[in-house]
């Protein structure tokens, strides 16, 4: 595994046993760190309170308590220290309990000197812009404290990843972000937590529905984090055969399968240095659930015939649309995975959750159609408009997107320039063409007197709907307006033989559009059984 190159660092040492502190010292010492060793908590702190240092490493447990509380004091007195923990053997709880309080990431005992060096090189890339002051010209000392003094100003500036939210920057970070296309309050704190949580190594679990985004949400954390410039490797854990799991992960040696004519490596040595990401976690088989949590404890894994296991040194990122907590209820998912997996959780919100975004998601899909297919920039009519915003778009974004394509094939949207339509049309879009008033009558006595009236037959004419200006106004507006797009539909349907095709051309909707209403209002054609009859049209 090859360790990234790291500047010179001063570098804390906790650990109460003197031979592993003299193992970290001699394994850092050749990179050319400085290194400082405290065998205690109570050393540690006195330690603290006079310098300040570029990355602390503790051990869990120590002499007069736990490293832990370390890394508690550390972030109440916002110091610059990148923290590591070192765990024991198997104990997952503490290495996520140590994550979810700040620390950049984990090593597992026995501690191998070529990941020390590789974890802390990482954590030295995404640390503070400017270091703390050499030994040659050490901070001013301050008197003992029971707590870690804060470092001075000129110290504590903002890490290197926070260029990425910062407006005008261009990196990768900002492109990635600026991608979650969105300026709704739920999609800025998306942006906002992808911000906070990319700088450290803590697996990071993004739950959505399908279709809003989680991929890209995946791939802005790892944009945004020191890992930028590795491999982003995404992987769709339902979409592989079972019994090709453990090769496709873990890699495979020559023989060792029938079929296997050389060596290949697996997902995890593809996204060495970078980012995994594991999509849709949840449809992963209870045995490769096994397999991929001792993977992601250890950071070694085993090729498929192999006898050696290879370090591995990867970023997890995980995505589901399940309810994991009632998956591990159930006993279909591991529950030491999936404490491993959700240290930090990022929800994408449903399209439903944040209508005010679907302007500039039309614009930005838009955009993405024209390229792609060569044509000129591309906009939406206020019809369009009307349309796209009736729809409940329980498939997201990816269902948006999917009508954008449909609207462009068939010749549904204009060229940019060429169409009144703007976004704000969205909120003052003109309403389709109406029929003339639907009579005042309610909705079961005009579905009765529509089905009894022979197709092609106009029904006798009928006062205007709308109350007169001294009638008391309906204390049910709700039901009110459902009963008069009722009776309109109704109307309708009758005028055109019960064809829904033609029935909704006539009212300015499209064929989905007078489903979904028939549906929700419980129209249903003459004759049925409260299955709708299949017209001539439906077959198109």
């Amino acid at each position: 595994m090859t360790v990234p190159h790291s500047p010179a660092a001063r570098i804390l040492v906790v650990d109460d046993e003197p031979d592993l502190r003299t193992l970290y010292e001699l394994a850092l010492l050749r990179e050319g760190h400085q290194v400082q060793a405290a065998g205690s908590l109570a050393e540690a702190r006195d330690l603290l309170a006079t310098s300040a240092f570029d990355v602390l490493i503790t051990d869990m447990r120590l002499p007069d308590g736990v490293g832990l509380s370390l890394l508690h004091e550390l972030a109440a007195a916002q110091r610059p220290e990148r923290s590591i923990m070192v765990t024991a053997y198997g104990s997952a709880e503490n290495a996520v309990e140590a994550l979810k309080a700040g620390a950049f990431d984990y090593l597992t005992k026995p501690v191998d000197p070529k990941q020390l060096r590789s974890v802390v090189a990482s954590a030295l890339q995404s640390g503070p812009a400017a270091r703390p002051a050499p030994a040659s010209a050490p901070a001013p000392a301050t008197p003992p404290a029971a707590h870690p003094a804060p470092v001075p100003p000129a110290v504590s500036t903002p890490p290197v990843s926070a260029p990425c939210v910062a407006a005008g920057e261009d990196s990768a970070g900002a492109g990635a972000l600026a991608r979650l296309v969105g300026q709704s309050a739920a999609m800025q704190g998306v942006k906002q937590r992808i911000a906070k949580v990319a700088r450290s190594m803590a697996p990071v679990l993004v739950h959505g529905e399908s279709g809003t985004g989680k991929e890209l949400v995946a791939g802005a954390v790892h944009a945004c984090s020191h890992r930028a410039s590795g491999p982003f490797v995404p992987v769709n854990c339902g979409a592989i055969p079972e019994n090709l799991l453990e090769a496709e992960f873990f890699g495979a040696r020559k023989g060792s399968y029938t079929g296997a004519a050389q060596d290949r490596d697996g997902f995890f040595q593809a996204a060495q240095g970078g980012t995994l990401f594991l999509d849709e976690i949840g449809d992963l088989p209870l045995a490769m659930q096994a397999k991929l949590l001792r993977a992601i404890q250890e950071r070694r894994v085993r090729p498929l015939g192999a006898t050696q296991e290879e370090p591995v040194d990867v970023r997890i990122v995980s995505a589901t649309h399940k309810d994991l907590a009632a998956e591990v209820q159930a006993g279909r998912f591991r529950q030491d995975l999936y404490y491993r997996l959700n240290v930090i959780e990022i929800t994408v919100p449903p399209l439903r959750e944040r209508r005010e975004d679907l302007p500039a998601l039309c614009e930005a899909l838009l955009a993405r159609i024209a390229h792609e297919s060569g044509s000129p920039p591309l906009a939406l009519t206020p019809a369009l408009m009307q349309d796209i915003a009736a729809q409940p778009l329980e498939g997201n974004v990816r269902e948006l997107e999917n009508l954008l394509h449909r609207a462009v094939a068939l010749g549904e949207v204009v060229e940019r320039g060429s169409a009144p339509a703007t976004s704000a049309d969205w909120a003052t879009a003109p309403a389709a063409p109406a029929l003339p008033a639907a009579p005042a009558v309610s909705a079961p006595a005009a579905l009765e007197a529509a089905a009894q009236t022979p197709p092609g037959d106009s029904p006798p004419p009928a006062a205007p709907s709308l109350p007169a200006p001294d009638a008391p106004l309906p204390d049910n507006l709700e039901a009110w307006l459902d009963q008069q797009e009722r009776a309109v539909l109704v109307r309708a349907l009758h005028e055109t033989g019960f064809n829904r095709t033609a029935a909704a051309a006539r009212l300015g909707l499209n064929l989905r559009q007078i489903r979904y209403r028939m549906s929700r209002l419980g129209i249903t054609p003459p004759g049925s059984a409260g299955d709708e009859t299949p017209d001539a049209s439906d077959a198109t």
